[in-house]
């Protein structure tokens, strides 16, 4: 005879939904940065930064790469780099869905993101800026 699987009962579900949501709300909490699109080819490419608290000065890129409006380039490889001193570091394709990610240095040294993209027999390198660089303070306003 099985045994019939307990209920959570209202309390622990109304818990485990409000843990859940709070879980949502804080993975979206830290700084994130977009960048302009960029289109190579029939590819859509565009940049997201996110601060990445497990290593400072790390940041978690992650490069979407679309075919045309919608469709995914799940099919592409994609190198990335902050610096023409560092390696390329293959970015980590994320199910199929065009969205690839690699953690990497983010500062002063390392304030461009160089994306090599090899798809279909071709290849580029596209640039990204990181770090925005601060606007110049506001002119004082005149007497006359």
């Amino acid at each position: 005879m099985m045994a019939e699987p307990k209920s959570l009962g209202p309390r622990r579900c109304r818990w485990a939904a409000i843990s859940a949501f709070a879980l949502m709300i804080l993975s979206g909490c830290g700084a994130t940065q977009d960048s302009p699109t960029e289109y190579w080819r029939d590819l859509r490419i565009h940049v997201e930064s996110r601060s990445y608290s497990a290593v400072p000065g790390m940041r978690e890129l992650l490069v979407f790469v679309n075919r045309g409006a919608v469709l995914p380039g799940w099919d592409c490889r994609i190198d990335l780099r902050t610096s023409d001193a560092d390696s390329w570091k293959q970015a980590i394709e994320d199910g199929r869905v065009g969205v690839y990610r690699r953690a990497a240095q983010v500062d002063q040294e390392h304030s461009v993101l160089q994306v090599w993209i090899r798809a279909e027999g071709s290849e580029t390198v596209l640039r990204f800026p990181l770090i925005q660089k601060s606007a110049p303070p506001a002119a004082a306003g005149t007497a006359s």
